[in-house]
């Protein structure tokens, strides 16, 4: 990972993060990027939001390549989208607000690698590709401490045997989180 950011309420990333979810939770509604800082309006990257409750996670959605016109976009959809669709979890109530912590993760551009030699879990997330099918795991997760594990995890989201041919690629993430 590039860095790791312990957050406050400051955090733009964050903070923009929390607002999203509490407007859509709450009022049914999407919030603008138009007014978000201007640091997340000029700039365009894939996104994963994963949001925590107590310590557990409560849903993690996010996109690989930048899917809107910016990050502040990216961040409040994706947001909203680990919020009420991750298949996992049913869709967070008003009640779960004021105990969740959330973490935003900035994916750099992947690189394909040649072997699982040139991973480390703690420094590059992966993702595993062959055909339509993709699955990607995250850096610095606890628990996944080698590349195999991290492959393995990565090969079981895309629905890929590990006896399959894939495209392994990896990339950096910067990341942004809170904790309540």
């Amino acid at each position: 990972m590039e860095k790791d950011e312990a957050s406050s309420d400051k955090n733009p990333y964050v903070e923009l993060a929390r607002k999203a979810i509490e407007a859509y939770i709450r009022h049914g509604r999407v919030l603008s990027g138009e007014h978000a800082d201007p640091l997340l309006r000029n700039q365009r990257a894939g996104v994963f939001m994963c949001i925590k409750k107590r310590g557990s996670l409560r849903g993690c959605i996010g996109t690989i390549h930048p899917v809107r016109k910016n990050l502040a976009e990216e961040i409040i959809h994706n947001a909203i989208s680990a919020a009420t669709r991750d298949p996992r979890f049913p869709a967070l109530t008003e009640d779960e607000l004021e105990d969740l912590s959330f973490s935003v993760d900035i994916l750099g551009e992947p690189e394909k690698v040649a072997n699982m030699s040139q991973l480390d879990p703690r420094k590059y997330g992966v993702i595993v590709k062959s055909g339509p099918a993709v699955g990607l795991l995250l850096p610095d997760l606890e628990g996944v401490d080698t590349p195999e594990a991290q492959v393995k995890i990565a090969l079981r989201k895309a629905g890929l045997s590990p006896s399959e041919k894939y495209e392994l690629f990896r990339f950096q993430v910067t990341r942004h989180k809170e904790s309540t």
